[in-house]
């Protein structure tokens, strides 16, 4: 088994550039190609200072090193969904960060381990990583009919790339507290608060159980697991408030309603703390990345 195994990303703006960060810290990966199509970038410059190979010819950089086994794709959803089919072809495994949703629907705390195997997984929206976890605990104690959360992050953390994909976070953000969550129904909302200084990144999630008869210590004993498993991967997720509950009309009749209230700090590696947000992408990024890649270097060595 190789030492290292070859990795890239693809997208040198804010969340490649933290991304790149928390990969060099990863013993088992080598960052082989940092690659965007913007001479100016920012990202370019810091890989460049620290001595990363990089690339302004976009995937096509990537796509000419054999040797590179994992690309991150941090572009655009539009960008991804061109560059997943090449990617594919070129027999390379693919983080996608992008809301593209090509393929399945990954958070490490809920379903890694069902898609280690796939060759493109994609990691939702930052407000899915943060929500989507609470979703599927607690419809695993008390199935739910419906879940929607809010997103509210700061407007200084969300970048080009984050607005030009606005329509498609709420889109497969909703479709994720279904598929992955387990809610019959999902709703997914954003907000970019201005706010100055910057707010940390909150998100809510609001549940309704199918049926009113529900035990409120499983409810709050399977938030809590699952905040401390994501937690372990991302240390700036926690609870903001103890999980409510409160019985309320509902349009299907009296219902306990859920309330859980969750904020995200950054690790300030790269981009400032307030940008939970994004730190919340490429934790998970980072975390999917190294798996597939040791599975990769495992059956590369078995073969």
């Amino acid at each position: 088994m190789r030492e290292q195994v070859k990795v890239a990303v693809l997208g040198t703006g804010n969340i490649g550039t933290d991304l790149l960060f928390k990969l060099r810290r990863r013993p088992s990966l080598e960052v082989a190609m940092f690659a965007g199509v913007d001479p100016a970038s920012t990202g370019i410059a810091r890989a460049t200072a620290l001595c990363v190979p990089t690339s302004t010819d976009g995937i096509d950089a990537i796509l000419a090193d054999d040797e590179i086994v994992v690309v991150f794709d941090a572009s655009s959803a539009k960008a991804h969904r061109r560059h997943a089919p090449l990617l594919e072809d070129a027999g390379k495994l693919t983080v996608d960060l992008t809301p593209a949703a090509i393929g399945p629907l990954v958070v490490p705390a809920v379903n890694l381990d069902e898609h280690l195997d796939a060759p493109n997984v994609n990691l939702i929206t930052c407000g899915g990583q943060a929500t989507v976890p609470i979703v599927r605990a607690l419809h695993e104690v008390a199935p739910l009919r419906y879940a929607e959360m809010v997103s509210t992050i700061s407007s200084a953390s969300a970048g080009p790339g984050t607005r030009q994909n606005i329509d498609e976070f709420t889109h497969t953000t909703a479709r994720a507290l279904e598929q992955v969550g387990g809610a019959a129904q999902g709703k997914a909302i954003i907000i970019l608060n201005p706010a100055d200084p910057p707010i940390l990144m909150a998100n809510t999630v609001m549940a309704i159980p199918e049926s009113p008869d529900v035990d409120e210590e499983a409810i709050r004993d399977a938030v809590n697991r699952m905040v401390a498993g994501v937690a372990d991967y991302v240390p700036g997720y926690r609870l903001k408030a103890p999980v409510s509950l409160d019985e309320q009309e509902t349009p299907w009749g009296r219902m306990p309603v859920i309330i859980v209230l969750l904020q995200v700090e950054g690790a300030g590696e790269f981009l400032p703390k307030y940008a939970g947000n994004l730190d919340i992408m490429t934790s998970a990024a980072a975390r999917v990345g190294e798996l597939m890649a040791l599975g990769a270097a495992r059956h590369e060595a078995a073969s």
